[in-house]
């Protein structure tokens, strides 16, 4: 059986495919990799691997999709696998909004902080209609992106070297990693604190060296990738929440036939509901479990967070990221100034 080619890819994205299509489509096997930027132990892993699984063997082979952890370890790690999909050289990739919105600003709505007060609640977003328009504007820039194929990661919080975070004000003057995302980095300027870019492949030795004094992710990433052996403080500040969406390279995506898109489709719609809720019971009991292991825990002043954002960091958001993505927020979440 035949495979397609890059060359195929980048021609069905142009809208050649229409000839060379129905021929292949008979004879073809498609075959392709899957990227995601966590360890096999991740709560990302086992889902994709799971939901490829199901569509090779539904699709009789035809469809065989392999999952690579830790972005298969390139160079340059989540950013250089954004490059590769939209380039045809990767077929699918996971990834969190704030990244994402290097190519697609609108994307960065999902780590808006202080936003979202549930699980349920951003799911109920993303899946509706600020999702659809989040996906419209990720095909305008060459990027498949699944409805109901977001990922749970889930709210961020802060552990620390040295001391814990009380209120924003202990904030001041911290150097905290971040990931490569205006929005959080601008979030943690406003909070008074020193962000510092890391991908996340190059944490766990920037704490242990002391390159930064903190770091701030969902509670499953400081498990999966052991950050407690190198922080001290756990503080449950819940300031934004971040997931990961499942994306398409549109060449290949288009290539398939209607039948097997629809396989994919619904077995990504299972599996990633599997998988939030999974991600989302083991987060809500990991702070004691991490007490366990010696983390010190507190729940922060959430008040003192938004109190040192003000409504201009929300009206400058606004203004960025488009009056109709912001209204499309405000529908699910309420007013935010």
């Amino acid at each position: 059986m035949q495979k397609l080619t890059r060359r195929d890819f980048v021609a069905a994205s142009a809208g050649a495919v229409v000839a060379i299509l129905p021929r292949r489509q008979r004879a073809a096997r498609w075959t392709g990799r899957q990227f995601h930027n966590q360890p096999v132990e991740s709560h990302q892993h086992r889902f994709l691997v799971d939901l490829w699984n199901a569509v090779k063997v539904e699709t009789n082979g035809n469809l065989e999709i392999t999952v690579y952890p830790q972005n298969n370890n390139i160079a340059g790690s989540d950013p250089a696998a954004l490059d590769m999909l939209r380039q045809g050289d990767l077929e699918f990739f996971t990834l969190m909004g704030g990244i994402l919105g290097r190519v697609v600003p609108v994307a960065e709505i999902q780590g808006v902080p202080l936003a979202f007060s549930t699980h349920q609640q951003v799911h109920a977003a993303n899946d509706g209609k600020l999702g659809e328009f989040i996906s419209k504007e990720c095909a305008a820039k060459g990027i498949h992106r699944f409805q109901y194929g977001l990922l749970e990661n889930g709210f961020r919080q802060i552990s620390m070297l040295d001391k814990p975070i009380r209120t924003a004000a202990d904030l001041v003057g911290v150097k905290m990693r971040v990931p490569d995302a205006q929005i959080i980095r601008e979030t943690f300027q406003a909070f008074g604190a020193e962000p510092v870019t890391l991908n996340i492949n190059g944490l766990y030795d920037a704490l242990k060296t002391r390159l930064v004094d903190g770091q701030e992710n969902p509670l499953v990433i400081s498990e999966v990738n052991k950050l407690y052996e190198v922080t001290k403080y756990l503080s449950i500040t819940n300031h934004m929440w971040s997931g990961f969406n499942l994306l398409g390279n549109p060449g290949f995506w288009r290539s398939l036939p209607a039948d097997m898109q629809a396989v994919v489709n619904r077995n990504v719609k299972k599996y990633v509901a599997e998988q939030r809720a999974y991600t989302n019971d083991l987060n809500n009991t990991l702070a004691a479990k991490l007490a366990e292991r010696g983390m010190v825990v507190n729940v922060a002043d959430g008040a003192s967070f938004r109190l040192r954002l003000g409504n201009g960091f929300y009206r400058r958001w606004r203004d960025q990221l488009g009056g109709s993505a912001w209204r499309l927020l405000e529908d699910e979440v309420g007013k935010l100034i």
